[in-house]
């Protein structure tokens, strides 16, 4: 089975799992898993590595609308460093700061390749899903697109610093509850716009029409070697970590105030099934762990 397959069944025989981030009492529950080799390119510092892997945790959390509150991390490792355990702590609590919630411990393990498994969790009285979007809703974005994709590039090219500092993205944990007041459907771009766009018209039984320009990231053009690659950066490469969303049209310029980082309108949803940019087919193609 694949990764999507995996996921459908665990949805199945679960109800209370949620979409990004299990639902249970008013509280939020999400749970992530980053190995050495397939998130954390050469050149990453534990410092980022800290950052990242608890927020990716807190980006479910976000997704749902919730307020952060805490988090924690299963750090393995072939050997224990002090100065690399020391700046991974460093890196969690300070991502968990920047979002409101805590950094509360977690546990250690010895294992042959670097990998952090994170736990974060939320609160939310009303969690925000991705099946409630209907045709006409706006489908919006926080942020930019392609900032991991930037970064992978300059790691291959030995940009370290500039490439760990685009891996430090910070949760949309504030955006995400004001938008909650108004969405219809929410998720985080974790595997990639297009993926996430498709996952939204599948929960929702709803279409997707998006539309350039998309808000890509300065870094993307700055990498890239044409608009190709700037596309397939900003649309399929995935791990941003942004939100994707939809709200009803007149709701657009209310979320846009209210949030504290841009929140661009890219299009809308359709009445039919399809997933299209400019007017032609948006592949289903995304991030996935292993694949």
């Amino acid at each position: 089975m694949d990764e999507r397959a995996v996921l459908t069944l665990v949805a199945d025989a679960l109800p209370a799992a949620g979409d990004d981030a299990a639902v249970l009492d008013g509280q939020v529950l999400t749970t992530d898993m980053l190995h050495e080799t397939t998130d954390f390119p050469t050149g990453t510092t534990r410092y980022t590595a800290g950052w990242r892997a608890v927020g990716a945790s807190l980006s479910d959390v976000a997704a749902m609308g919730a307020a952060a509150t805490a988090a924690v991390a299963v750090y393995a490792a072939p050997e224990f460093e002090e100065t690399a355990v020391r700046a991974f702590l460093d890196g969690a609590r300070d991502v968990c700061a920047a979002v409101g919630a805590e950094y509360v411990g977690g546990d250690l393990d010895q294992h042959e390749e670097f990998t952090v498994a994170t736990t974060a969790l939320g609160a939310t009285d009303a969690p925000v899903r991705r099946t409630g979007a209907t045709p006409g809703d706006a489908v919006c974005v926080t942020g930019t697109l392609g900032r991991s994709g930037a970064a992978l590039r300059l790691f291959e090219r030995g940009e370290t610093a500039r490439a760990n500092d685009l891996f430090q993205f910070t949760p949309r944990v504030a955006a995400g509850q004001v938008v909650a007041s108004h969405a219809t459907a929410m998720l985080d771009s974790s595997d990639g716009l297009a993926r996430s766009l498709h996952q939204l018209a599948e929960a929702s039984d709803c279409g997707v029409a998006i539309d350039s320009p998309l808000p890509i990231d300065d870094a993307v053009r700055a990498v890239a070697d044409d608009r190709r690659e700037v596309r397939e950066l900003g649309a399929f490469f995935g791990e941003d970590f942004e939100l994707v969303f939809t709200v009803p049209d007149d709701a657009v310029a209310d979320v846009q105030a209210a949030c504290d980082v841009p929140v661009t309108r890219i299009g809308e949803m359709t009445a039919d099934s399809t997933v299209t940019l400019d007017g032609d087919p948006l592949p289903d193609r995304g991030y996935t762990h292993g694949g």
